[in-house]
């Protein structure tokens, strides 16, 4: 019998106040007013943070959660603003995402958008442009993914309407305490508005980021 494919939130980072990313979003900054650094400075001290440079970093809960990104993800879905900060019809083409020719993903992504463009391929990871509703676009990444479970990027305004259409299977969202954003895109005023519909358990790690497990029930 095989295994379904869920629907996952993996290491989605908000502020202690909720939000994901603060306002202004632009080339320059893609979390708008919020500061990426002090937001993943986590998962950035980890052995297994994908950008690491020099040897070393922390084991423990944090690296497991790093290193668990990519597990049984075949395909990812994320909406338009965590892919560029352009508003509106294409202007061109140029602009492939903020991670280079190396994108993270290594599956097809799918970006939810009113204003489809091409498809393109960057290294082994595959961007389509779709319109529709969640459930059309998860079905969708479904087919792609293979099998696997499909990852829901962000940003936080993505993740509520996946949740508000009641698609979401797991969560993990890393709430960085000391962080506060006040405006922005916002995932919740609190945890607790997903109590009804979601098990919870909060684990406190030791660099001081609460991480937040959530499974249906």
């Amino acid at each position: 019998m095989s295994q379904p494919q869920l629907l996952r939130v993996q290491n989605f980072n908000v502020s202690s106040d909720g939000f994901g990313a603060g306002e202004h979003q632009a080339l320059e900054r893609p979390f708008g007013h919020a500061d990426p650094g002090q937001m993943f400075a986590w998962a950035g001290a980890t052995a297994s943070w994908p950008n690491r440079t020099d040897p070393g970093g922390s084991r423990g809960l944090d690296d497991y959660f790093t290193r668990d990104f990519a597990n049984n993800i075949g395909a990812e879905i994320m909406g338009r603003n965590k892919f560029s900060p352009q508003r509106g019809p294409w202007q061109d083409y140029e602009w492939k995402g903020w991670w280079g020719d190396e994108p993270p993903f290594h599956t097809p992504v799918f970006v939810m958008t009113h204003h489809e463009r091409p498809s393109f391929t960057l290294s082994d990871t595959t961007f389509h442009f779709v319109g529709g509703d969640p459930a059309d676009v998860l079905e969708q990444a479904r087919e792609a993914a293979g099998g696997k479970d499909v990852r829901l990027g962000g940003g936080a305004a993505t993740i509520r309407e996946f949740l508000d259409a009641d698609l979401v299977d797991t969560l993990h969202v890393a709430v960085s305490p000391g962080v506060v954003i006040g405006s922005g895109s916002r995932l919740w005023e609190s945890p607790e508005e997903l109590f009804d519909r979601f098990h919870c358990d909060v684990v406190p790690s030791p660099s001081g980021v609460v991480h937040h497990l959530f499974w249906r029930k």
